[in-house]
């Protein structure tokens, strides 16, 4: 069997979904997996042995270049000459449900009640149910393995393999992480300011454990406020900017990950590293809470259906709570 797996973006949500995996794979170790994904984030999905091919498409750069739209459906119609059984759309946006049906004439997705943008239903030949607000995890293993005749199951999830893998990491990530220290990687930035914890506190978190915090960054904006909290604490250093890869591997070797609830933190849980993610505006029920994976929350209620850009009250929580989450699992 040939499946196709439509998941373009984010970061999170792509490592999310990808647990499902090893456990499709499992039960049906023939399968030919193929996962379809918007060209910037590939990486990550890169040397995982459960996926057979990652294939690209940039439809992000559409909203600057209209014309490429011709040069996008060339490539997806050419993804269809695979002759896939079955394409799921495990994202449930339009312009994903658009996409699935280019690629395979048998798509599978969630029920108009289970996600946002409820017209991408209407592409769809098997529809699954599972509620928006459910877990963002239990979510992504049903809407993977229910079309295919799988049960995943918390427990599964909860025992799962580390699922991200890297090769040919950039070497100079080694010169940061120190022997006589523990190595915590900082994620100061995400795709929204509110959803961003204080510098400044982030600051005061790495004088309170004085140990080696590396900072990840990656627009100029998070560089600058990385180098501006280097300037206030000699725990920290700024790391290079990396790729995909080279996180994966810088992440692998941390033994604690502390940031907002973006990519890179939730690539602790895939590599079954420790973390704490920082909420504000947005529903913790996008994790699991494990021994090894924290949250914290700040008090402001969350409305699953309807994201509050304007809540920054990620912004009042005191930074002595995630100190003494750190230091309990650093065994500090």
């Amino acid at each position: 069997m040939k499946i196709a797996i439509v998941k373009l973006s984010a970061l999170g949500d792509i490592v999310h979904a990808m647990v499902a995996l090893q456990y499709i794979k499992a039960h049906s170790p023939e399968i030919q997996i193929d996962w379809i994904v918007e060209q910037r984030f590939a990486d990550v999905l890169k040397y995982n042995p459960d996926i057979d091919n990652v294939l690209t498409v940039n439809l992000k750069a559409l909203k600057t270049n209209k014309a490429g739209i011709f040069q996008q459906l060339k490539k997806m119609r050419s993804y269809a000459s695979n002759n896939y059984d079955l394409v799921i759309d495990a994202q449930g946006l339009i312009k994903s449900a658009v996409t699935a049906k280019i690629i395979g004439k048998r798509i599978a997705g969630f029920d108009a009640d289970s996600i946002r943008e409820k017209a991408a239903s209407w592409f769809y030949d098997v529809k699954v149910a599972c509620a928006y607000d459910a877990n963002t995890l239990d979510r992504n293993a049903l809407i993977l393995s229910s079309p295919l005749g799988i049960n995943i199951s918390t427990e599964q999830i909860l025992n799962k393999q580390p699922f991200l893998f890297f090769s040919n990491e950039d070497p100079q990530i080694y010169d940061f992480l120190l022997k006589d220290r523990l190595n915590i990687v900082l994620v100061i930035g995400s795709t929204w300011d509110s959803r961003n914890y204080p510098a400044a506190r982030f600051v005061k978190i790495a004088e309170a454990l004085q140990q080696n915090c590396l900072v990840v960054w990656g627009s100029d904006q998070e560089k600058a406020a990385a180098e501006w909290m280097a300037t206030q604490s000699d725990r920290i250093k700024v790391m290079p900017k990396l790729d995909l890869n080279s996180l994966k591997a810088l992440i692998a070797k941390a033994d604690l990950v502390i940031g907002n609830d973006t990519g890179p933190t939730h690539m602790a849980w895939g590599l079954n590293r420790p973390s704490i993610t920082i909420f504000g505006p947005t529903p913790v029920s996008r994790v699991y809470q494990t021994d090894m994976n924290k949250v914290v929350k700040s008090a402001s209620i969350v409305n699953p259906y309807k994201l509050n850009k304007q809540d920054y009250s990620i912004k009042d929580i005191d930074e002595q709570v995630i100190v003494t989450q750190a230091k309990l699992l650093l065994g500090l």
